[in-house]
């Protein structure tokens, strides 16, 4: 069971930043996974009324607050018409609409969750990280780096002229996906692997490959099973490691030829 001593809203980000470094404190945002923990803390932050519940649309990006729920960025209109739909669609499908309504982006984003659709889809457009102390870092970067303390302020996405597509398969339409892909073609190819169970990564060395030989089916074949290859699986109650790897090249093949 989860249980706070007390609970506090700041009414902006530093307030909450200079709370958070007390010795057991915790940001909540919406509360959505960290209540399935089992867990007692000293200090709980909710950002509600932080002022980080925004979309900002700018000329060559869109900016997202990290307290925007999902259903929000779902049926956000700029959201909705960027790269002919494919947040929209990524958003639509994760767990119900009543958890959608709660879960955050930086509920999502900020632990580095493994089963997460949404980090997976990002990884694959260019999109950054405000942190309020650290600053800016890409999605990429900051998956591989350690972050203690520290607030997610926003996300930033390019507006870029490029193709993308989302694949998962999981038990049932309201469960987290055994496996998920994302794919994006602009300049550059770029695939995402993830719910491996581990946090989502980029293939590099099927990437290497395709953007080097260029996208036709013989290739994409072969970046497939490169991809599965390369990608670190492992065991969990849902499935076995075996299974991931073959889900993962039948799912990147099927990407690459959509985006194609």
């Amino acid at each position: 069971m989860l249980s706070f001593k007390s609970y506090i809203k700041p009414k902006n980000i530093k307030e909450a930043y200079d709370l958070l470094q007390n010795n057991n404190a915790e940001i909540i945002g919406g509360a959505t996974f960290l209540r399935l923990s089992n867990r007692k803390v000293d200090l709980a932050i909710d950002l509600i009324d932080a002022g980080l519940d925004y979309i900002k649309d700018t000329e060559e990006n869109v900016e997202i607050g990290s307290m925007v729920t999902i259903s929000e960025f779902e049926e956000n209109p700029i959201l909705s018409n960027l790269f002919n739909g494919y947040l929209k669609n990524v958003a639509e499908t994760i767990l119900s609409f009543q958890m959608r309504n709660i879960i955050t982006i930086g509920g999502t984003l900020y632990p580095k969750y493994g089963f997460s659709d949404l980090i997976t889809a990002l990884l694959v457009l260019n999109t950054d990280i405000y942190l309020y102390h650290s600053g800016k870092i890409s999605l990429e970067e900051y998956l591989k780096t350690k972050v203690h303390k520290d607030i997610l302020e926003k996300i930033v996405i390019k507006k870029e002229k490029l193709k993308a597509t989302f694949h998962y398969i999981r038990n049932s339409e309201y469960d987290f996906s055994i496996l998920n892909v994302a794919v994006s073609k602009g300049k550059k190819v770029k695939i995402a692997v993830g719910a491996r169970p581990g946090v989502a990564t980029l293939a590099y060395k099927a990437m290497e490959y395709l953007n080097k030989n260029g996208l036709n089916e013989n290739n994409i074949k072969e970046a497939a099973k490169i991809a599965a290859e390369e990608i670190v699986f492992a065991d969990d109650i849902k499935t076995s490691k075996e299974y991931r790897k073959v889900v993962c090249e039948a799912l990147v093949r099927r990407a690459l030829l959509e985006v194609m």
